[in-house]
């Protein structure tokens, strides 16, 4: 389905919010961002990516949506294929999932894929609940829940990643800090699942880290990646509110490491790089991608204007 005009624009990011339809050269920030919603419901939030698409480099993802009332979709299945420069547009078929099993969580930030575990999800809520999800056709079933160790006063998390070595898990997460007066706060430590399906998490280590762009009321990290070496790709955004104005940017941020042991080490920058700065877009979501020359899958929660997709050359090896 095309749309043209911006009646019809208006008219099927509705439709779009709650049920599988395609988007293709539906109005989105400058810059290549293909929209997949267009209202403060249908924002990115974060996203895990769940394959490749077999046509033009697309990826499959599942993104998360920080929805809060009863009945508004929380996580959506989206295969997103990015346009090219002889002219094909970018496009993104959008398909809600149903949240099973619990009552459905509120203010969903991340979402990460367990690797090794086909089908399974680690979903993180602001306040530090952890879900253990399984997808299932078009439905996510809750394996269990648990909450984030550490947690202090005031703590607002948007970020979640896992990586594995040597057959070991490690996890990393962060309050997204806020301003001048609150770095982001990283955590990291070695995790598994209980005999019960819960996350269980190892000794935590923690270190403090400050976005040098943007400036403001910035959130230090609005989401957390983990290159196949090991570094560290945070993403810091900013708004003025529900509409904007929306700066982001994407850091080279450190380092994580898992030893044979399991035991896991992080390494913050105290002056984090800025790879790249994102003009009009708040990111809350960014996930490198394997094998694609350093390519991450990024999305925006950008509020009233909703969620967009892209990918850009951010991660490096």
């Amino acid at each position: 389905m095309f749309f043209r005009t911006t009646t019809t624009v208006l008219t099927a990011a509705a439709l779009l919010s709650a049920g599988g339809l395609t988007a293709s050269a539906a109005p989105a920030p400058q810059g290549g961002w293909q929209k997949i919603g267009d209202d403060i419901k249908s924002g990115v939030s974060g996203l895990a990516v769940t394959g490749s698409s077999s046509r033009h480099g697309g990826t499959r993802a599942l993104v998360v949506r920080d929805n809060k009332k009863p009945g508004e979709n929380r996580v959506a299945r989206v295969d997103y294929r990015p346009g090219s420069g002889g002219g094909r547009a970018a496009s993104a078929h959008v398909e809600p999932l149903t949240w099973a099993g619990t009552p459905e969580p509120v203010d969903l930030e991340a979402i990460e894929a367990v690797p090794g575990a086909r089908g399974e999800y680690v979903a993180l809520a602001s306040r530090g609940l952890v879900y253990h999800l399984k997808a299932t056709g078009s439905e996510l079933q809750v394996l269990d829940t648990s909450p984030l160790p550490a947690i202090a006063d005031g703590d607002d998390y948007e970020s979640f990643a896992l990586t594995s070595r040597h057959g070991k898990l490690g996890a990393v997460w962060a309050d997204r800090g806020a301003g001048k007066k609150r770095p982001a706060t990283v955590h990291a430590a070695p995790f598994s699942f209980n005999k019960y399906g819960e996350a269980d998490f190892g000794a935590v280590t923690t270190a403090r880290l400050r976005a040098p762009y943007p400036t403001g009321d910035v959130r230090h990290a609005s989401d957390i990646s983990v290159t196949p070496s090991g570094r560290l790709v945070i993403s810091s955004a900013s708004d003025a509110g529900d509409d904007g104005p929306f700066t982001s940017a994407v850091l080279d941020a450190g380092k994580l490491s898992v030893a044979r042991s399991g035991k896991v080490a992080l390494t913050v920058a105290k002056s984090p790089a800025v790879v790249r700065k994102f003009k009009g877009v708040k990111i809350e979501a960014v996930e490198c991608l394997p094998g694609s020359g350093g390519k991450a899958l990024l999305g925006t929660d950008d509020e009233n204007a909703g969620g967009s997709l892209n990918s850009a050359a951010v991660c490096g090896k």
